[in-house]
């Protein structure tokens, strides 16, 4: 098992969890965007929302109401957030995982990039 988010996934690497749960982890980034920079992984191994399918409906569902529940707890709900996930190298992927970036603590621009 090479990829390192599943090795997250599983407590092989140590990490700053905030949430977990049969399905999905959400720890800190180690290189943050923005104030609060959480990423959320199934711990299913998917390469990204590309390589998703129906089957995984529930599951990416579940991964946006784990961001919302978070953002709840962690108490930035209120001002407001930013959840993405990047797919492919053109659209800024650099872990081949599924991963939802959830920021927060700054204004957001857009266009984001």
């Amino acid at each position: 098992m090479s990829c390192i988010f599943c090795q997250i996934a599983t407590g092989k690497i140590d990490s700053e969890i905030v949430y977990q749960d049969e399905q999905v982890v959400a720890f800190r980034d180690l290189n943050p965007q923005a104030p609060v920079h959480i990423l959320i992984i199934p711990r299913e191994h998917i390469t990204n929302l590309d390589g998703a399918s129906a089957a995984n409906a529930a599951l990416l569902g579940h991964c946006a109401l784990v961001a919302a529940e978070i953002a709840r707890a962690e108490g930035f709900a209120e001002g407001g957030y930013r959840l993405v996930t990047n797919v492919g190298p053109d659209g800024g992927q650099s872990v081949d995982h599924l991963h939802f970036h959830l920021l927060a603590g700054r204004r957001m621009h857009w266009p984001p990039g």
